[in-house]
């Protein structure tokens, strides 16, 4: 292979990076929005946009060879935020209970509790299943169609129990992805040694 097809992944400036950083600099104006005005339905906007830019972001990066590390942190960091935020957000315009909230923000916090018996073996983070990945993409779709319930009351009959149908398999699958992080750290604990200090 050539030196010149080898691919750069230490880049920072490329279209899924900028993407992703956009996502991130919409967070503090879905929350206002959200909180403030409570303009519901432009903070239903900021959250499709951050949809549609997750999506195409993965998607650009693959189709202009723009794979980089920081990308491939970027990405899932953009989505917990959101999800973190959103949560937040509703309990506090009381359009979610509180507990739900508490079980999806624990399970972060449970994975994050990890990382220090990740890293002394070499990982910063475990890789993702594919169950973690449908978990987000229910939840980043059920939690947007709950704040177009509550912007439109024409719609709010039909709207309201499907977007509580995809949180609630969200959540069920958020959880169950979990279970699965939690056999893989026992798998790593079990078989990957820690890697010896330098000092």
């Amino acid at each position: 292979m050539s030196e010149r097809s080898v691919p750069d992944t230490d880049r920072i400036w490329t279209v899924p990076n900028l993407l992703s950083f956009a996502r991130l600099a919409g967070i503090p104006l879905f929350l206002w929005l959200l909180l403030g005005p409570r303009e519901y339905g432009w903070a239903f906007v900021v959250l499709a946009v951050s949809a549609i830019t997750d999506w195409l972001d993965g998607k650009l990066a693959r189709l202009l060879g723009q794979y980089s590390r920081l990308g491939e942190l970027l990405d899932p960091a953009a989505d917990r935020l959101y999800i973190l935020a959103t949560l937040i957000g509703f309990v506090l315009v009381d359009l979610l209970p509180w507990w739900v909230a508490a079980l999806i923000i624990g399970r972060d916090v449970l994975l994050f509790c990890t990382l220090p018996i990740l890293r002394p073996r070499g990982y910063t983070a475990l890789p993702v299943h594919y169950v973690g990945k449908a978990a987000t993409f229910v939840l980043l779709y059920g939690l947007p169609m709950l704040l177009l319930a509550a912007a439109f009351e024409s719609i709010r009959p039909w709207v309201t129990p499907l977007a509580y149908g995809l949180i609630g398999w969200g959540t069920v699958l958020y959880l169950f992805a979990g279970g699965i992080y939690l056999v893989q750290l026992r798998w790593v604990v079990r078989h990957v040694p820690r890697r010896a200090a330098h000092g």
